[in-house]
């Protein structure tokens, strides 16, 4: 059956894509490797955070169908692939997925087709990874099928933006490439913005993620010496957030989670030692951040002892497991980092959190403590890792016997510390 669009990849990035696509009118067709994931869509049920039921439904209504079977390719107009992008072992990209699905598309690629990849990488992997698998096809991009790179720009839980009002970046191969993926996107998004290239494609998106990187370092670190310095950091942030012009306000935490922040710029990184010398904004950044759990549980340990408990005989319980706020998305969650840490400490780790109730460390289940008000009076220690906005912060200030806050989003009570 005939195709506009085959989404290869129907996870945060992909699924999004084909919903907005099929309600911009287009015939939409997904293909993943995961079997469970293509029966679940195809009987009308989601695992997207930002994606309920009623929408996949929906999707299955307008001719939306998802599959395991590359032959959809032969059949589209424009294939675009959303597959993940992990760091590897060495900490280099793991471009094993990207690698596979070019050529499942290899295999069944045809004349005039636009292929787009949008998984995030880094500068050049278009053009020295993805154009020599595609031509193994026998055609040649740019003359005979179109070849782009437009970064993702998929926020979970962000209920302003999302993919038809988030301007979309966009870099051909070539002119003639160009012209068509802006074509394509122009179907489904308000604004498309043309790079000079894929590379330049490419770079923005890292760019984007470095930026954020480098600055919650920045405060990370201006964190630990505050506290030290006695100064309360939160504050000093608001105060410095009124001012209008050449400020953005960022705030510490627990780490940096999700699959963007802390793996992308490391895509850079690797990229930039190629050239023989290191991006050390980068990697001092990931140093920083990479820190922040083990610094947590320092906090944690040291009022325990002030409090007459130690840490290695302490019920803690965390509020809040996944990488961000009102979301179930728990990929590199700092929350794994500080209950492995608390664990060797010989802490007993208990979890709350509305949206995960089912949450392993390294394959050991964590308990969840599934009524909050109960786990508040039989804990030493509550560490709030993620405020979710149903979180009844009153009663958690009010009944935690120790708090210590992450988000600096409390109130300062003696029982009450800020990161």
């Amino acid at each position: 059956m005939h195709s506009d669009l085959v989404v290869i990849g129907l996870g945060y990035v992909g699924l999004p894509l084909a919903v907005e696509a099929s309600r911009s009118g287009l015939i939409v067709t997904g293909l993943d490797r995961d079997a469970a994931t293509v029966a679940r869509l195809n009987d009308g049920i989601s695992h997207v955070d930002d994606i309920d039921d009623a929408t996949v439904a929906g999707l299955r209504a307008q001719g939306f169908a998802a599959t395991t079977d590359e032959q959809v390719i032969a059949e589209a107009d424009t294939v675009v692939i959303c597959v993940p992008t992990p760091l590897s072992a060495h900490g280099g990209p793991d471009l094993a997925m990207v690698e596979s699905a070019c050529t499942m598309i290899s295999r069944q690629l045809q004349p005039g087709t636009l292929v787009v990849l949008e998984s995030t990488t880094y500068p050049g992997t278009t053009e020295e990874v993805v154009l020599p698998i595609l031509e193994k096809s026998g055609l040649s991009a740019g003359s005979d099928f179109h070849l782009a790179f437009s970064p993702e720009r998929v926020d979970p839980g962000n209920p302003v933006y999302g993919i038809r009002n988030t301007p979309k970046v966009v870099g051909g191969y070539s002119e003639a490439c160009t012209a068509a993926a802006v074509a394509f996107y122009g179907k489904i998004v308000d604004h498309v913005v043309r790079a000079a290239g894929t590379r330049e494609a490419e770079m923005a998106k890292l760019i984007e993620n470095t930026y954020r990187h480098v600055n919650i370092a920045l405060v990370n670190e201006m964190a630990i010496f505050s506290h030290e310095l006695g100064i309360d950091l939160w504050d000093s942030i608001s105060c410095a957030a009124t001012k209008p012009f050449g400020y953005q306000a960022f705030r510490p935490g627990p780490g940096v989670g999700g699959h963007c922040i802390p793996i992308d710029p490391n895509y850079l990184a690797h990229k930039v030692r190629t050239l023989g010398y290191p991006f050390r904004m980068v990697e001092l950044a990931q140093e920083i951040n990479t820190r922040m759990p083990r610094y947590v549980v320092e906090r944690a340990q040291h009022l325990l002892d002030g409090s007459g408990t130690t840490l290695s005989r302490a019920r803690v319980l965390l509020l809040g497991v996944t990488y961000k706020a009102d979301i179930a998305d728990q990929r590199e969650t700092s929350a794994r980092d500080v209950t492995r840490r608390l664990r060797t400490l010989g802490a007993k780790v208990s979890y709350h959190d509305p949206y995960v109730h089912d949450w392993k460390v390294d394959g050991e289940p964590v308990p969840e403590a599934a009524n909050l008000t109960a786990a508040l009076e039989q804990t030493d220690l509550v560490i709030l890792l993620q405020q979710h906005r149903v979180f009844d912060m009153d009663e958690i200030e009010n009944r935690a016997p120790l708090l210590l806050d992450t988000r600096g989003t409390t109130r300062p009570q003696p029982h009450i510390t800020r990161l």
